[in-house]
């Protein structure tokens, strides 16, 4: 049966922004301003602020706004109408039982939850056992003949007489406005104490989905024929932002990985993905992390998060693949001073279960509309240019700096790849640290004080290595020009260097052009204990020479920020932290077109490229961490808009 829904007017205009380019007494005056703000870190965090929170360089680095494009936090033109599909019989949700507009069949979730002790407790008060879970959901749709691709957001675990799936209302209506469907999907009857669950929410996903392709197949239907099947996107925040990852993995699999007599028969247009402060490794198939293939994948998370302590979500980011040649990218974006739970209006700031008012230093956050002011720009900008192709919203995931007009004012560490990434070396494939990852790439470092390779680690309680791990390789580069009382060396005036040689064809064979970009992930290290210039601001010169002798240099810091890692007290007492460190060392992506290298020195060969050297000439002393060294050919639409250049 269907009935009505009620219609809410979201129209409003663009707002139009400026362009403008940095001039280079811009940027020199942009190096000092941050130069400054960056020695202010030596003054001891107490004696600063009681909150003990990083000095905010925001109004240096967000200070260009360059995207000549709507902000995507805008509402758009279609008029916003909503309505509830669900069972019709729920005992404690009346929307879902007096409300509803599409009625719904159960599905047996059996073979993926077992709600062990608790089960008669929980099916008393929801009145249904797992052998009838409900397919509940709460629509906001454009007014429209369509069809609009489809958007399914589901939360995360919560107390689950607290329902948790009102609380993306805000986005809801957003989306809709600029022209797309979304849901957000009922799993408050899979929260609560119960584990290991995550492989059901992920299923639920699917079962969703099954339910609209009914929808809009079927004559009479509000949805008939207004719903583009190949244009979906599912996001998940905590638990449910694992979730995201099963659905994609279960999306293209032909049986439920832990219990073959589980046939799946899915294989929905699922293009994008979209994890919010996610947990990693709840559910574990077959006893191994979930592989995730060719969609396109954002994940963002606060660095003061009370629940998931860690960035968990850098694991999928890792394990994301790109194998069938279609253009597509992943993003990562580390938010400071943002929570777990103010993502979603009903959660609010209680990270911990409601006690956060008595052990968490809620001072510390940021404001809670600035915290989903992020997700309104970042959300529909990602869903824009990956459901819709949208090309303007490409600059904001390789640089952040460009909408520093739009973003809230906080720091923002960013990484980004796209399908087209060519890696050179990634210091995952063996314990030499003379090899790359591409055939005959070698690696050799000179004059330095420090270069391994090792895991990278997240900030957490868990003694388990294994959770702690971020699942990355990285290496280690440190280098110290101040030398006193040792014997002279040769070279004693050569900085130190980190050189990656290429084979003579390489470039030739992977057609290096001004059109390319090298890209790397970097990070310089927390303090070390007895380093005299620890808080130092860090920049470095990269530098590309070709067989004939060529060379051209660029500074790095010319294509973002270079913070040492950002600090973190989230407890309101600091014997309550309990973490080995109190930051969380996050890379940053950097990415150089290699046509900046021709405008220095326009003579380089990249045909005949032979190395690519980081060289630590700028600072006398430091440590930094570097992944993931390789070459991209970006659309144009990446580089369109350029900080720094």
């Amino acid at each position: 049966m269907w009935r009505g829904g009620d219609g809410v007017n979201r129209r409003n205009g663009f707002v139009d922004t400026g362009r403008a380019d940095l001039t280079a007494a811009a940027f020199e005056a942009m190096r000092k301003r941050l130069f400054k703000l960056t020695l202010l870190a030596i003054v001891p965090m107490g004696c600063s602020s009681s909150l003990r929170l990083a000095p905010n360089d925001a109004d240096v680095v967000l200070a260009q706004q360059l995207l000549d494009a709507p902000n995507p936090a805008e509402p758009g033109q279609y008029e916003v109408r909503t309505l509830y599909y669900g069972s019709g019989t729920d005992r404690r949700r009346p929307e879902y039982r007096d409300s509803i507009t599409i009625r719904t069949d159960p599905v047996d979730a059996r073979k993926l939850v077992d709600l062990g002790r608790q089960a008669k407790e929980r099916n008393g008060y929801w009145g249904f056992d797992p052998s009838a879970f409900p397919l509940n959901g709460r629509v906001w749709y454009p007014e429209g003949p369509g069809p609009f691709p489809l958007v399914l957001i589901a939360h995360g675990n919560h107390n689950m007489r607290e329902f948790s799936d009102p609380g993306y209302g805000y986005l809801g209506k957003l989306l809709a406005s600029r022209g797309f469907i979304m849901t957000s999907v009922d799993m408050n009857f899979v929260n609560g104490g119960i584990r290991e669950e995550n492989d059901a929410r992920g299923w639920l996903f699917l079962k969703h989905l099954e339910a609209w392709r009914e929808f809009t197949g079927s004559q009479g239907n509000p949805f008939y024929r207004k719903v583009d099947m190949d244009k979906i996107a599912v996001i998940g925040h905590s638990r449910g932002g694992e979730a995201v990852g099963h659905a994609a993995a279960f999306n293209r699999l032909s049986h439920y990985p832990d219990d073959a007599t589980l046939e799946f028969d899915f294989n929905f247009g699922i293009q994008s993905v979209i994890a919010i402060a996610p947990v990693d490794g709840q559910y574990l198939p077959t006893g191994r992390h979930v592989p995730v293939q060719n969609v396109n994948y954002m994940v963002f998370h606060g660095s003061h998060d009370g629940d998931v302590t860690s960035f968990h979500g850098l694991r999928l980011y890792h394990r994301i693949r790109f194998t069938d040649g279609v253009p597509r990218f992943k993003t990562a974006i580390y938010v400071y001073r943002a929570n777990h739970g103010q993502w979603n209006t009903v959660w609010g700031s209680g990270d911990t279960g409601g006690r956060s008012g008595r052990i968490l230093n809620l001072g510390a956050l940021m404001d809670a509309e600035d915290q989903r002011q992020f997700a309104k720009i970042y959300i529909p900008a990602f869903l824009e240019a990956t459901l819709k192709g949208d090309k303007r919203y490409l600059p904001i995931f390789r640089d952040h700096r460009v909408i520093g007009g739009w973003l809230p004012k906080t720091m923002y560490i960013t990484r980004f790849q796209t399908s087209t990434f060519r890696a050179l070396a990634t210091f995952e494939e063996d314990i030499d640290v003379t090899s790359g990852t591409k055939q005959g790439v070698t690696l050799r470092g000179d004059h330095l004080t420090t270069w391994r390779e090792g895991r990278l680690l997240l900030r957490s309680r868990n003694r388990s290595t294994t959770s702690k791990s971020q699942e990355n390789q990285a290496v280690w580069l440190g280098w110290d020009d101040r030398s006193e009382g040792e014997e002279e060396r040769e070279g004693e005036n050569t900085p130190g260097s980190y050189a990656v040689t290429l084979p003579g064809s390489l470039g030739d064979e992977m057609n290096l052009s001004s059109s390319t970009s090298l890209d790397f992930l970097l990070a310089p290290t927390g303090p070390t204990r007895g380093s005299r210039d620890d808080q130092q601001p860090i920049d470095l010169t990269i530098e590309l020479a070709d067989a004939a002798g060529a060379r051209a240099q660029l500074a790095i810091s010319r294509y973002g920020v270079v913070r040492r890692p950002l600090g973190i007290r989230i407890m309101r007492r600091g014997d309550q932290e309990r973490f080995p460190e109190n930051y969380d060392l996050m890379l940053q992506t950097y990415s150089l077109p290699l046509g900046d290298f021709l405008l220095v020195t326009p003579r380089l060969d990249l045909s005949r490229l032979t190395t690519i050297r980081f060289v630590f000439d700028r600072v006398a002393s430091g440590t930094v961490v570097v992944d993931d060294i390789g070459f991209s050919e970006l659309d144009p639409a990446f580089t369109s808009v350029t900080v720094g250049r």
